[in-house]
């Protein structure tokens, strides 16, 4: 049971998940062709598929965690076993992670959040392990705007930048 001195911080972060989903379905759609379909670069549907997953995580998460007399417990360790899932089916289906970094800390979170779970089923009035899945929680949402603004600004295009007369940076055409 989430004590209810943690429903604004859930409610923000549910908020925050779903507007920011709003901004990834923008993302995507000024760079379409790079992201999904026969000319698609694999690192854009990678970051489109993880960042979406990350968002809905944080949202599905924080929103069942508002429900009266429900333990979050259910909703971190069934979001945090389908995050893992996805992630490591994404990576073994387009061999992406040109960044192992940012791959090791997404496994990371979500097996925090898998544990942090499990532990609120075995003792769900625990407020310090709702205070860790808040963290985590906000790790995944920090983590998922990286990889929209990544996507946004097309970095997975791996297109040499090249400095015009005017100091601004160009993309080889």
């Amino acid at each position: 049971m989430v004590p209810s001195a943690y429903d604004p911080y859930l409610t923000a972060v549910a908020t925050a998940a779903a507007a920011l989903v709003g901004l990834l379905f923008v993302a995507v759609s000024l760079r379409d062709e790079t992201v999904f379909g026969p000319r698609a670069v694999p690192g854009g549907a990678a970051l489109a598929i993880t960042a979406f997953s990350g968002l809905v995580n944080a949202f599905v998460v924080a929103l069942l965690g508002l429900l009266p007399d429900s333990n979050i417990g259910w909703a971190a360790t069934a979001m945090a076993v389908l995050d893992v899932v996805a992630v490591v089916r994404l990576h073994s289906r387009l061999h992406w992670a040109k960044n192992t970094t940012v791959l090791a800390i997404a496994i990371l979170a979500y097996l925090a959040q898998l544990g942090l779970g499990l532990g609120l089923l075995a003792s769900p009035h625990d407020s310090g392990l709702v205070d860790d899945l808040a963290f985590v929680l906000f790790i995944t949402l920090i983590g998922s705007l990286q990889r929209a603004w990544s996507l946004m600004t097309g970095a997975h295009l791996n297109r040499p930048a090249t400095q015009d007369q005017g100091g601004q940076a160009a993309q080889e055409r």
